[in-house]
C-alpha cells in the first residue's frame, strides 16, 4: 500500500481517514474480499487506530466493507451479475417513483402559480443545475479521477428522490449506495456527457409536468448507465 495514501490532515481527521480508505477499496488496492488490517492502516497514515476504526464503521454503512465477530473488516466483494440485476431494478422501481412525483408535484405547484427561486422554475433551475456533471480531473487516475463525478451523480438522483417529497422513498434511495458499487466495477470515464445529457432529459421531461414522460427518461437513462456496466461482466466471464 506504499504510496497509495497520504498522512491524513488533522484538521479534518476523521473525513479525511474515511475519504483514504474509501479510495484504497473503491480502487482495489484493498481487493474485494481481502481482510483490512486496523493497525496497518494507522501506521500509513499515521493516526491512532480510532479514526480508522470509526471510518471502517461509516464504509460498512455504505455497504463497502464488512465486519465479521472475531474476524474484522474485510472489503466487500464486487457485485455478482444477479446482485447488479437486482440493483437495476431496485432503482427502476424506486427512482421512477421518484421522477414521477417530482413532475407531479412540479405540475401542481405550477397550476397554483408559485414563482421565485423556491417556486417551480426555481425548483427546476436547481434539478438542472445539479443535473451537469463535471469531467474526469486533470492528472489523476483511478477513483481521485471520478470521485467528483461520482458525487455529484449520486447528489442528483438522491436530489430526486428528496423532490418527490416522500420521506422513506428518498431514505431508500440513498440506502441502496448504488454509485459507489456500480464504480467500484469499472470506471466508463467515456460516457460522462452522455450521462449528463440523460440527466436533463429527465429535467425537460418533470418540466412539462407529465409524470408518465418523466418516469420514461428515467428509466431510459437508468437501463443505459446498466447496460454501460456490462463490460465488466462479459469481462470476467470471458477472463
Amino acid at each position: 500500500m506504499n504510496g497509495l495514501l497520504r498522512p491524513a490532515r488533522r484538521t479534518t481527521l476523521a473525513d479525511d481517514v474515511y475519504e483514504s480508505v474509501r479510495t484504497l477499496v473503491m480502487d482495489h488496492a484493498v481487493a474485494p474480499g481481502e481482510r483490512i488490517n486496523i493497525d496497518a492502516l494507522a501506521r500509513r497514515l499515521e493516526v491512532s487506530p480510532t479514526p480508522v476504526r470509526e471510518a471502517l464503521a461509516r464504509l460498512e454503512s455504505d455497504g463497502l466493507v464488512r465486519k465479521r465477530p472475531l474476524a474484522g473488516y474485510t472489503a466487500a466483494p464486487l457485485l455478482t451479475r444477479a446482485e447488479f440485476d437486482e440493483l437495476v431494478e431496485m432503482r427502476l422501481i424506486l427512482e421512477t417513483a421518484s421522477a414521477r412525483r417530482v413532475a407531479e408535484r412540479f405540475a401542481r405547484r405550477a397550476a397554483d402559480g408559485g414563482n421565485g427561486s423556491d417556486g417551480p422554475a426555481g425548483e427546476l433551475a436547481e434539478l438542472r443545475r445539479e443535473a451537469e456533471l463535471p469531467d474526469q480531473v486533470p492528472g489523476t487516475e483511478g477513483f481521485a479521477a471520478i470521485a467528483a463525478f461520482t458525487a455529484q451523480d449520486a447528489r442528483f438522483h438522491h436530489l430526486l428522490a428528496e423532490r418527490s417529497g416522500n420521506r422513506m422513498l428518498h431514505s431508500a434511495v440513498v440506502r441502496l449506495r448504488a454509485h459507489l458499487h456500480l464504480f467500484r466495477l469499472h470506471f466508463p470515464t467515456a460516457h460522462y456527457g452522455t450521462s449528463a445529457r440523460e440527466h436533463l432529459r429527465i429535467v425537460d421531461a418533470i418540466g412539462t409536468g407529465d409524470p408518465d414522460a418523466a418516469g420514461t427518461a428515467i428509466r431510459d437513462h437508468l437501463l443505459a448507465a446498466a447496460d454501460r456496466h456490462l463490460p465488466f461482466f462479459e469481462g470476467t466471464r470471458c477472463g
